[in-house]
């Protein structure tokens, strides 16, 4: 059972290596003709399939649509029974179909050409790969494709030969491929994949500190000339270990537990005759209320410091952010 399974992989892994081969050869043009229609795409690229490659169209549709280009998979069957209205003119549809033959797909193919929308095929039949490829005769849907992408293979590594797998495989790959090309060449950046990815661990960690910190009345601030008692009683009760020491909104200082303890080891209780201005540290750690959080806790574990003063770029005091509050992001 073992070799069973290190063979599956190996003939997997054998036709992503053929396939690296052909997109670094004979493919590159096709592919990047692809790249060139998804990139000019003025509506979404519509990704359907039938059966498993129908499982691996959604998965492609998805890894589109949360790199920055608009997708939708749709269900071959079910557009034959309305959905059809699903595709516009301004849409690029990419189809799989293993054979290329799939009976349900063909049935898309006038509406397609109706629209005039630019059609992207990925089949197993290897005249699709260009140059170089086995003289075999096209498949009706990659005859059919503006451009067609050739996910042919030696061999399925379902023992019977009979399963999708390396074939299905490929198609991932391929897509994937395709979306990670695209999202570079769109200039897609971190803060863009956080706006698509708000919920679970993922949109936790790349949670913006103005989320996270706290402002308004919980946020603890005093002025310059304010007396220590009363500094004191505003760490207490905004029980964060920490004020801020600000003229207007202007931040000019932070006070913190440490820094009245070591004021009272020096001073002893001459420390509460004397002002927020003179206590103050000057200078504190700040940071922007649109950084990421996992930077702002980076920030902190590189400084040895609890807290951030968040502040804008006319260094106005917006919040402050704690390290107890970046414990629920599941970074800590």
């Amino acid at each position: 059972m073992a070799k069973t399974g290190e063979n599956v992989v190996r003939i997997e892994a054998e036709a992503l290596r053929a396939l690296a081969d052909r997109l670094a050869g004979p493919m590159a043009g096709a592919f990047g003709r692809a790249l060139d229609l998804m990139f000019g795409c003025q509506g979404r690229v519509v990704v359907s399939g039938m059966g498993k490659s129908g499982l691996i169209a959604r998965k492609i549709a998805a890894t589109l649509s949360s790199t920055g280009s608009p997708a939708l998979y749709l269900h071959p069957v079910e557009a034959l029974h309305g959905d059809l209205g699903m595709i516009v003119r301004g849409d690029v549809v990419l189809v799989l179909s293993a054979s290329g033959e799939t009976e349900e797909i063909l049935q898309l193919l006038a509406t397609i050409k109706r629209l005039q929308v630019p059609l992207i095929t990925m089949t197993c039949d290897e005249v699709a790969a260009g140059e170089g490829a086995r003289a075999t005769q096209a498949s009706t849907l990659a005859a059919a494709a503006d451009v067609a992408l050739d996910c042919s293979i030696s061999q399925e590594a379902c023992s019977l030969g009979l399963a999708p797998t390396a074939s299905t495989t490929t198609m991932l790959a391929l897509g994937d491929a395709l979306a990670v090309a695209l999202s570079e060449r769109r200039g897609f950046k971190e803060e863009d994949f956080a706006n698509l990815h708000p919920g679970g661990k993922l949109g936790k960690r790349l949670a913006r500190v103005e989320s996270l910190m706290h402002s308004g009345d919980a946020l603890p601030r005093v002025a310059p000339h304010t007396k220590m008692p009363d500094v004191i009683y505003e760490m207490s009760r905004k029980k964060l270990g920490v004020t801020a020491v600000v003229d207007g909104e202007q931040l000019l200082g932070v006070i913190s537990d440490g820094d009245l303890r070591r004021l009272l080891q020096q001073r002893g209780k001459d420390t509460l005759d004397r002002t927020a201005e003179e206590c103050m540290t000057r200078n504190p750690k700040t940071i922007g209320p649109q950084e990421f959080a996992a930077t702002a806790l980076a920030r902190m574990e590189e400084m040895k410091i609890t807290s951030l003063m968040v502040v804008d770029g006319d260094r106005r005091l917006r919040g402050i952010v704690h390290l107890h509050d970046l414990w629920g992001t599941e970074m800590v």
